[in-house]
């Protein structure tokens, strides 16, 4: 199956309908925009913005789907360059090309193409904006080093919601459990060195990496209340595993902060989180 027959397909199946709305696939494409732009992932993501680029005017959206995050862009007055290689009015170019004629925007220019064969001047853009695509690259080098050559000095590259795996085994578990790799095969996930390494070779400097728990952008959609209900359990677990083996011992909280800092251990943790998601914020040299 394509990308596009399995999300038509998902949109008629009562088991897909919270996925459908957590990743904004439904048909109405003007209601995916509505409830994106207003969402916790979005607004955490214009407070980058604000910080790291605040004078910022055009932004590349690299991959952008169903035009979700550029039609948001667009709305705020960003000038906004949308780059997609599916053509589809369901989930590709097609989709933001309605979506532009629909909000009337005129700062909107819409491609068809692969990262990795931009076709951009260099130094051409404030910021390059890419969410969940870094990790479906065909060459990682060259899809980074295509993102940083046409970003301004100084321009702020934002990856957004990466798919990060730590061994093989911990890829083949994240794809065993992917809802729609078994549909159209095309999930993929790369380790973070490989990440880091290909912003950095690209001309980049990372300022920020935000893992999995560091910030809404990559967990939802777990709420707040969730991800503190998940480090209280394992807390809980920890602390009992702990008794087991030194008994009352552990009850003294010293004891427990030792324990804490000898193992390193930190409370959610993302290992148990197949697949789990990263963000990055660097700045071309």
């Amino acid at each position: 199956m394509t990308w596009e027959e399995t999300i038509i397909k998902i949109r008629k199946e009562n088991d897909y309908k919270d996925l459908v709305a957590q990743a904004y696939f439904e048909e109405d494409l003007k209601l995916n925009v509505e409830r994106f732009s207003k969402s916790k992932e979005y607004k955490e993501t214009q407070k980058l913005i604000v910080r790291y680029a605040p004078n910022a005017k055009s932004i590349l959206d690299i991959g952008c789907g169903n035009g979700i995050s550029a039609i948001s862009f667009a709305l705020q007055g960003y000038q906004v360059t949308a780059v997609e290689p599916d053509e589809s009015e369901t989930v590709g170019a097609g989709a933001i090309k309605k979506l532009k004629t629909a909000y009337k925007l005129d700062n909107l220019d819409v491609f068809e193409a692969f990262a990795e064969d931009i076709n951009f001047a260099n130094n051409s853009f404030d910021i390059v904006y890419i969410r969940q695509a870094m990790h479906h690259a065909n060459n990682l080098d060259k899809f980074v080093a295509e993102c940083v050559r046409v970003l301004k000095p100084n321009g702020l590259l934002l990856t957004i919601r990466d798919h990060v795996i730590f061994n093989d085994n911990d890829k083949q578990c994240f794809l065993k459990n992917h809802p729609l790799h078994k549909f159209y095969g095309g999930e993929n996930a790369y380790k973070p060195e490989a990440y880091r390494s290909a912003i950095k070779n690209a001309g980049a400097i990372i300022k920020k990496e935000l893992k999995y728990f560091d910030s809404v952008i990559n967990y939802f959609p777990l709420t707040d209340i969730e991800i503190k209900a998940i480090g209280d359990t394992e807390i809980k677990d920890q602390k009992k595993k702990l008794y087991n083996k030194i008994g009352a011992l552990s009850k003294i909280p010293f004891v427990w902060n030792l324990y804490v800092i000898l193992r390193g251990y930190r409370a959610p943790n993302e290992n148990k989180i197949p697949g789990r998601m990263y963000s990055y914020i660097a700045y071309k040299k």
